[in-house]
Formats: C-alpha cells, structure tokens, sequence
C-alpha cells in the first residue's frame, strides 16, 4: 500500500510512469464502477424484466443477449477493477457497446449516445494501454 506522504513525494517528482500507472488505475476502476453501477446491478437485480426488455439485434435469443450482457457489465468490470485480464475484459465491454451503439441504437445521436460513447472512450482506452502496474500480473503457462 502506498502511504499518503510517498504519494505526494512522488507527484512532486513527476514520476511520471508513477503518474501514467495511477491514472489508469482511477480510469479502469472508475469506468469499471459506473458500468457495473449503471448497467450491470440493474439486470442481475431485475433479470425476469430485463430478459422481457432486452433486444437481440444478432438473432442469438433473448436468453444469450441477457447472459452477455451480464457477462460484460458485471464480471469484465469485476476483472478490470481486480486488473485480472484487463485487456480481454476491455474488449468483451467494447463488443457489446459496439453492438449497443450500432446495431440497437444506431438512430441515438452523438447527445444521446454520450454514455456510450464515453465508455467506448473509457474501455478503449484501457484496451490500448492495459491495466497498468497497479493490476494483477498473470504469468504465462
């Protein structure tokens, strides 16, 4: 654990691999927080609506689409949070952003898709530059 006075040692350093590891720390748990918050509770809470409600622009059944959605809103935000597969996780949350944005919501203008947009932002972001050195590191077999 990092003690207050180190941290503020090492922003006035400007370490700057220190920084860049923090940031992505706060981005991928923060993202990770308001899209399990959001999206993911809400459908293990209300599973019987949400399987109702739900749209299935793929043709794979209601069924699939709820269990992928539960999957990239509620143990991908998990992993990213914990730093366990990071990258793999980013990308099932933008599969299914990039379902939501184009194929279920593709009239949403820029205004009305911002949420979305912004978590394309947040969880390309973390796709791109990983978790970071304040993740868990998982060996290779």
């Amino acid at each position: 654990m990092v003690s207050l006075t180190s941290f503020l040692r090492r922003l006035h350093s400007k370490d700057a691999d220190y920084l860049n590891d923090l940031g992505l720390l706060y981005l991928r748990v923060c993202g990770a927080l308001l899209l399990l918050y959001v999206h993911g509770l809400p459908k293990i809470l209300h599973f019987s609506d949400e399987l109702q409600r739900i749209e299935d622009p793929m043709h794979l059944g209601k069924g699939f689409s709820l269990c992928f959605s539960i999957f990239a809103e509620v143990i991908c935000p998990l992993l990213i949070i914990a730093g366990v597969f990071v990258r793999v996780a980013a990308m099932s949350v933008l599969c299914l952003l990039v379902v939501a944005m184009f194929l279920v919501h593709p009239d949403w203008s820029v205004a009305e898709g911002q949420f979305g947009w912004l978590l394309m932002i947040i969880f390309g972001t973390v796709l791109i530059a990983g978790g970071g050195r304040f993740s868990a590191h998982v060996k290779k077999l």
